[in-house]
């Protein structure tokens, strides 16, 4: 049986530590507490986490931002013709692997990309490592492309690509 889940966005500073344990177990990069604050104090609604809810733990959590980003325009290389843009970013996103497969991680995705895009996003970047098939496939049936792959990216020495969306 599917277990119910309940998203909310990030309200108190209580929350961060449900989500850095996640984090801190799934991703490969550490972070410190002041890059957790980074984002959820300037972007409290980009913070989304998923709980159980018969057990009310803490089950998934993604963590982005928006911020303005300058792209040149493809046929010229004046400053002066430079589009400003609004570009999301998701920072990180972490399912206890127990929950995988329920499609929890789509809708952190999904909501954190309908919510950029009602605060003004014209596009929305990651990075993933290069070797989880998973999470790139994922980003790939919503619509990323691979931009770039980035050589030796994590501390680990493995690879990243950066993958776009264009909204």
């Amino acid at each position: 049986m599917a277990p119910k889940i309940v998203f909310r966005t990030y309200q108190t500073e209580s929350d961060l530590e449900p989500a850095m344990k996640l984090i801190d177990q799934d991703l490969s990069e550490p972070y410190s507490i002041y890059t957790y604050r980074f984002f959820v104090q300037q972007w409290p609604e980009l913070c989304i986490l998923a709980y159980d809810e018969d057990t009310q733990e803490c089950i998934g959590v993604i963590i982005c931002k928006l911020h303005p980003h300058r792209r040149g325009c493809m046929d010229t290389h004046f400053d002066s013709d430079k589009i400003q843009l609004n570009r999301g970013y998701i920072g990180m996103i972490a399912v206890d692997k127990l929950y995988r497969k329920h499609g929890i991680g789509r809708s952190l995705v999904v909501q954190a990309l309908e919510t950029m895009k009602k605060m003004g996003a014209d596009e929305v970047i990651l990075e993933a490592e290069a070797n989880n098939q998973g999470a790139l496939a994922l980003y790939e049936r919503l619509g990323f492309i691979r931009e770039k792959r980035l050589f030796r990216y994590y501390l680990s020495g493995t690879d990243a690509y950066r993958l776009k969306l264009w909204l």
